[in-house]
């Protein structure tokens, strides 16, 4: 990347995408945090290959829907929104966890970040709020993956691995063609091709809320493993080339709008708030 960008504005078409697989517990009430939050942004729900109501609970919430024919992962799922995004012309999308960590109170300023960054991540280790709990292992091994990235991208990066995060029109042109689908891909790889092709990173405090269901696993050998695997990803991640993306550069998404999925609610043209 070379010479002075033009300023930019505030994005003005923002899309929530929200990917989920077997959330319908958990999933009305982050819609509804997500209404409250004061954005006039859409959401789309990516349906993983849900087995669950989950698609059917988005679309009574009013959101969109786009219900995957099976589980594709975070990664395959977030493709597809950013695809979406940027065939529907929006200026930005933000990545929401559908079971209740990512608290839509800091949606606007995410966005505010964008003014000067390409892609902005919610941070939760950056002093805000309750401190978000971890494994000392498992702790040990994002500041590891912090240090490598924050060289990488010549600024201070404290959470690599958070899900909480926006990107602009140029990052989502990236994430649309090379998002990667394997395990941690979706945090520490897209930030490393999102570097690696010209983006400029930033980050946000957040505080993050414990998870809505299930036991996250706080073992020795689990914290080692998600060492080994991160180590894995941060190395495949410089590896392999990844193009530059300019500013006019077009991608042509093959993946289908979204739809509703499985009983007609309402349709795929009537988002969610109104247009921006």
């Amino acid at each position: 990347m070379t010479g002075t960008r033009e300023p930019r504005s505030r994005p003005q078409r923002v899309l929530i995408i929200v990917p989920a697989w077997n959330e319908q517990d958990a999933l009305t009430q982050t819609l509804q945090d997500i209404a409250s939050s004061g954005e006039a942004v859409h959401v789309l729900v990516v349906d993983d290959g849900s087995t669950d109501s989950t698609a059917t609970v988005a679309a009574d919430a009013g959101a969109l829907v786009c219900s995957l024919p099976f589980n594709l992962g975070v990664g395959g799922a977030m493709r597809t929104g950013y695809r979406y995004a940027l065939r529907h012309g929006y200026d930005a999308a933000v990545q929401f966890d559908a079971d209740g960590q990512h608290d839509a109170r800091y949606l606007s300023p995410l966005i505010d970040q964008l003014v000067d960054h390409d892609l902005v991540i919610g941070a939760r280790f950056a002093g805000e709020g309750v401190p978000y709990r971890v494994s000392p292992a498992r702790r040990a091994a994002m500041k590891i993956l912090a240090v490598a990235l924050s060289r990488m991208a010549r600024t201070t990066l404290t959470d690599v691995t958070s899900g909480y995060r926006a990107a602009n029109a140029r990052a989502m042109r990236v994430f649309a063609a090379h998002y990667p689908a394997e395990y941690l891909g979706d945090t520490v790889e897209s930030t490393v091709i999102a570097v690696r092709a010209g983006c400029q990173i930033g980050q946000y405090p957040v505080e993050m809320r414990v998870r809505q269901g299930g036991v996250p696993s706080q073992t020795s050998a689990r914290a080692l493993l998600y060492l080994v695997r991160a180590g894995v990803a941060l190395v495949l991640a410089l590896v392999r080339r990844w193009p530059a993306v300019d500013e006019d550069d077009a991608v042509e998404p093959t993946v289908p709008t979204a739809h509703q999925a499985r009983t007609p609610h309402r349709r795929h043209d009537e988002p969610r708030g109104e247009q921006p």
